[in-house]
């Protein structure tokens, strides 16, 4: 049996996972999994990779309800997503976890490209007196970030619809924390993060690599770190998730010394 995730909760929950090649297959592994997992109500077979600007994939329905839409639970808070709407990953769950401990009383927090707002609810959860900033281009993605405030009854969190390089320009703050968690394109926002980074606070910076591409990437990140004229100091390279055979989602902690 392939394997699968499952967003959602013991009431309500869809499984994603990948095709088979072959209709009738498809139909068969669906069954499977919901026979498995009880609490499935829908199976999604992945039709295409991410892409475009709003990181949408597309899916098919190849079992069960229409209505994707479901409550994810995770660490005590709900995340309200249909992920044929927006992103959401499930499998990042210990990264979210891993920044939210990271942060620390009254930071003031930007989460550039925040979705439907998982780490943005993560780090409020767990350090109620930091102020956080979200900026998401995708307009579904933004009102689902509403909703999930609303349900989690967070305060002191300011979210703003738009592009990050419009809208991160025109905030008057500089900010102890930046989370990028956009890998495929994050270097392209590198500069505006330098431009709101505090001295001595830290950037999450998200990229893919291989095993053996970590100096490729500190040079990188060193150079553009140059051209804006920031000390920096590159705490860890952390392999978060697999992408594709040999290729891994990495997360780099970035300390700005200036």
């Amino acid at each position: 049996m392939v394997s699968f995730e499952v967003i959602g909760n013991k009431e309500k929950a869809i499984a994603i996972t990948e095709s088979t090649g072959n209709k009738k297959k498809d139909k068969e592994q669906a069954k499977k999994i919901c026979e498995k997992a009880k609490n499935v109500r829908s199976v999604l077979i992945k039709t295409s990779k991410r892409k475009g600007r709003l990181r949408k994939r597309e899916y098919k329905l190849v079992l069960g309800n229409k209505d994707t839409e479901v409550l994810h639970k995770e660490h005590g808070y709900i995340i309200k997503v249909d992920p044929q709407v927006t992103y959401f990953s499930p499998r990042e769950l210990t990264e979210r976890q891993r920044i939210a401990e990271q942060v620390k009383k009254n930071e003031k927090v930007l989460v550039m490209f925040s979705g439907i707002g998982p780490f943005i609810i993560a780090i409020k959860k767990r350090q109620h007196s930091s102020s956080v900033y979200g900026i998401e281009l995708n307009k579904k993605a933004h009102q689902y970030s509403l909703e999930n405030i609303k349900l989690n009854r967070l305060t002191n969190v300011e979210l703003i619809q738009g592009d990050v390089n419009k809208k991160v320009p025109l905030l008057k703050e500089k900010f102890d924390r930046i989370i990028m968690p956009l890998p495929k394109t994050a270097n392209k926002f590198l500069n505006l993060a330098f431009s709101k980074i505090k001295k001595n606070g830290i950037i999450h910076y998200y990229t893919w690599g291989k095993k053996d591409e970590d100096a490729n990437i500190k040079n990188v990140i060193n150079a553009i770190a140059e051209q804006n004229k920031k000390k920096i100091r590159i705490i860890k390279i952390k392999r978060v998730l697999p992408y594709a055979p040999k290729i891994y989602k990495l997360a780099i902690d970035i300390k700005c010394l200036n």
